[in-house]
């Protein structure tokens, strides 16, 4: 903690960086899969190739990626694009099968009923599917976010700012201390970050606090 407490404007300012390697993927990978993940839901076998493909891209170490990416694109390996390109490669992968999941939750008999008093699809789509499946897709978020927040760490082996370099910076001056500090403050982060998407779930989901409280009431009253 002595370590974390005398550099923390240096270790801020890395965390910064770790927090935009991290999230820029992330809203990315957003854009791209939920409306992949949309049609994926509607037709079978455009879910079939999505779930494959997502599967071997997840399966590519990241090393891997920073290697092969910049060649492909005309960047430098210690350009940071590298890792926001890999990194939301990732994200595309788990959130593309995530969104299809999700939609899968919501119950067929609400969907009929949507269906029954006429709602266009693109109503029900936005009204009914979408936010009935929010609570699955937020837990799949969740994941996703801390995830990235992890494997930026790895930017560091190939010279990319973040949290990392408390990493290897530690281990090659073998200073248990820095490497610790980075440790406390990537867990800091993830979990603030899991934190803020659960709370961000909640708020988005009220119906949900909503049937919650006649159960604590009801647990009340029979305490």
């Amino acid at each position: 903690m002595k370590y974390l407490l005398d550099n923390f404007a240096e270790i801020a300012g890395y965390a910064r960086t770790h927090l935009y390697l991290a999230l820029l993927p992330l809203l990315i990978g957003l854009v791209i899969a939920i409306p992949a993940g949309a049609l994926a839901h509607r037709l079978r076998w455009l879910r079939r190739i999505t779930t494959t493909a997502a599967s071997i891209a997840f399966t590519i170490p990241s090393l891997a990626l920073f290697v092969i990416i910049p060649p492909l694109v005309g960047i430098a390996v210690i350009d940071p694009l590298n890792v926001v390109i890999a990194l939301t490669i990732y994200s595309v992968a788990l959130l593309v099968t995530a969104v299809p999941a999700a939609l899968d939750s919501v119950p067929a008999a609400v969907l009929d009923a949507a269906d029954a008093i006429g709602y266009t699809p693109l109503r029900r789509v936005l009204t009914v599917d979408f936010p009935l499946a929010l609570p699955v897709f937020v837990a799949n978020l969740r994941v996703v976010a801390v995830t990235n927040i992890s494997m930026v760490t790895v930017g560091a082996l190939i010279g990319v700012g973040g949290l990392g370099k408390l990493f290897t910076q530690g281990y090659q001056r073998d200073y248990p201390d820095e490497i610790v500090a980075g440790i406390i403050v990537v867990l800091a982060l993830a979990l603030i970050m899991d934190r803020l998407l659960y709370l961000l779930g909640r708020l988005a989901t009220p119906w949900l606090r909503a049937g919650a409280i006649p159960g604590r009431r009801a647990k009340g009253a029979a305490a």
